[in-house]
């Protein structure tokens, strides 16, 4: 009862905060509210103004709003500033603010935290630590050179109190989708809570450095032979859960297209890279930044990009990136059939329904978008428009694509950012289209036969028992001292693993 009645608060004075700030009117404006609709919000929303949090009166009203509420609400704006065609150029730049500018704490205090974290004197690990060189939502960082070898490094430290002002923040949402639920129950197939379980669990990995610096380790691997694409290792003997310490990456931001102008490099040819190294991490090792807007990525002056920050990564497995891949290859080619089949081969979609309609539907997602001029072909449009197809067909939100889709659309407002005209698809195609031809067909099924006779390699030892207590059971009418739960699917999968091994090695050798 008190957890609802706070808040409940908390999202009153949310409100009230875009109020006072007059935030609430640019996004209305921003949103193209209808009028009616729009002055229903400010009448609504006057009343509670006082209530509302004032902000700093330096910073432009959504800007101001936002870093008043906290930590969740920033990173809500951090994604909005990589989407200057929706929220137009100004409001991108204004809100840009977000993504490493924010005040910073105080120099001693990050030094206390580095001492109690790493048990030690600062001393004896760094010398000529810095101010704060930026600071975002989470984490603030300094340069700082290593005491022992001089090398520079990255030191990122945890605000104080971060974690709780999340939570907070967290419980709120939370709320607000059970609110949303309840009153509004053709939202339920979007699985509200599924989503803010989904981002709570992103936000909890990020607010621990450990694991930032192991994401930092495996796509630094997994990149390592990326022409033009450099990720900074970390020091594992200086991290802990509150400080990470990384290799210094020198360059100027992304985001500064006048700073990349002077330095002569080539604007459209850096947006085309970003966007195809994305796709690459995503289909080619299911392992991609996933908070990849302009803030967290870096040019050196001969071009190549660095990436920083892997607090937020996003995984996908095998079978989704191969159904992901179709889906947008089928879109490239106009081949709506096909994305329709793989919806349902999934289960995206409930087996009940028309796939004759559904593909007849995407056609009409997909026709209008490809005939537009480069600078209007949008990935979120498209989501947004597909979203709306699967609204009518039943589809429910599925939590393991959120941030990959959402990662896409940031991608492509940077790209867009760096060069306006450049068209997603015709960029993506290359690269989708390697991926379906090395992951459908021949090398694919040998590969996926490898992987299957090194697991059945691994049980082999424990097939003949498994098999003799399997046909005991069945001689016994099913009555088995082991449990039917471990001899159906372990048994099950094996035999028709082998058999399909058996199926495939003699279709070779005939």
């Amino acid at each position: 009862m008190v957890s609802g009645v706070f808040n409940l608060w908390r999202l009153i004075r949310t409100g009230a905060t875009f109020e006072r700030t007059g935030a609430m009117a640019v996004v209305l404006e921003k949103m193209n509210v209808p009028p009616r609709l729009r002055v229903a919000a400010r009448i609504l929303g006057w009343p509670f103004k006082w209530l509302g949090l004032r902000g700093d009166p330096a910073l432009p009203p959504l800007t101001r709003a936002l870093t008043a509420l906290g930590p969740a609400y920033i990173k809500f704006g951090q994604t909005l500033a990589t989407r200057p065609d929706v929220v137009g150029q100004e409001l991108a730049d204004q809100l840009r603010y977000l993504q490493d500018q924010l005040p910073p704490f105080p120099r001693a205090v990050a030094l206390d935290v580095i001492a109690e974290e790493l048990e030690r004197p600062v001393a004896e690990l760094f010398r000529d630590i810095s101010e704060p060189v930026a600071a975002a939502s989470i984490a603030q960082v300094h340069s700082a050179c290593l005491a022992d070898t001089g090398a520079r490094v990255a030191i990122k430290v945890l605000r104080p109190g971060v974690e709780r002002a999340f939570r907070t923040d967290i419980s709120a949402f939370y709320f607000a989708a059970r609110m949303i639920a309840i009153l509004l129950p053709k939202t339920r197939r979007l699985r509200p809570l599924d989503v803010i379980a989904h981002f709570e669990s992103v936000v909890e990995a990020e607010l621990d450095l450990r694991l930032e610096a192991a994401s930092a380790a495996e796509f630094a691997k997994n990149t390592t032979d990326d022409t033009g694409f450099r990720v900074p290792l970390p020091h594992w003997n200086l991290s802990s859960r509150r400080v990470m310490t990384l290799d210094w990456a020198e360059g100027v931001s992304l985001g500064d297209n006048a700073a990349l102008d002077r330095l002569g490099l080539d604007r459209a040819e850096l947006g085309t890279r970003v966007l195809t190294l994305f796709l690459s991490h995503a289909l080619r090792d299911g392992l991609f930044h996933g908070d990849m807007h302009q803030g967290n990525m870096k040019v050196t002056p001969t071009g190549e990009i660095i990436a920083f920050d892997f607090g937020i990564m996003g995984r996908i497995d095998m079978l989704t990136r191969r159904a992901y891949a179709e889906i947008l290859y089928g879109f490239i080619q106009k081949d709506y059939r096909r994305v329709a089949e793989v919806h349902f081969e999934m289960g995206y979609v409930p087996a009940d329904r028309d796939i004759d309609e559904f593909a007849r539907a995407l056609s009409a997602v997909g026709e209008p978008i490809f005939g537009m001029d480069a600078r209007h072909i949008s990935m979120a449009r498209l989501l947004a428009y597909l979203f709306e197809v699967t609204e009518r067909f039943g589809m429910e939100t599925r939590t393991e694509l959120i941030l990959l889709q959402r990662t896409m659309v940031v991608v492509e407002g940077v790209a867009r950012s760096l060069h306006p005209e450049i068209n997603m698809w015709q960029t993506a195609r290359p690269v989708v289209g390697d991926y379906i031809r090395d992951s459908i067909g021949p090398k694919a099924l040998a590969r996926d036969l490898a992987q299957t006779l090194r697991i059945l390699t691994r049980f082999g030892p424990h097939l003949p028992r498994l098999a003799e207590e399997a046909l005991i059971a069945q001689a016994q009418g099913g009555k088995s001292a082991t449990p039917p739960r471990l001899i159906g699917p372990v048994t099950g999968a094996m035999i028709g693993a082998a058999l399909v091994a058996l199926g495939v090695g003699l279709g070779a050798l005939l």
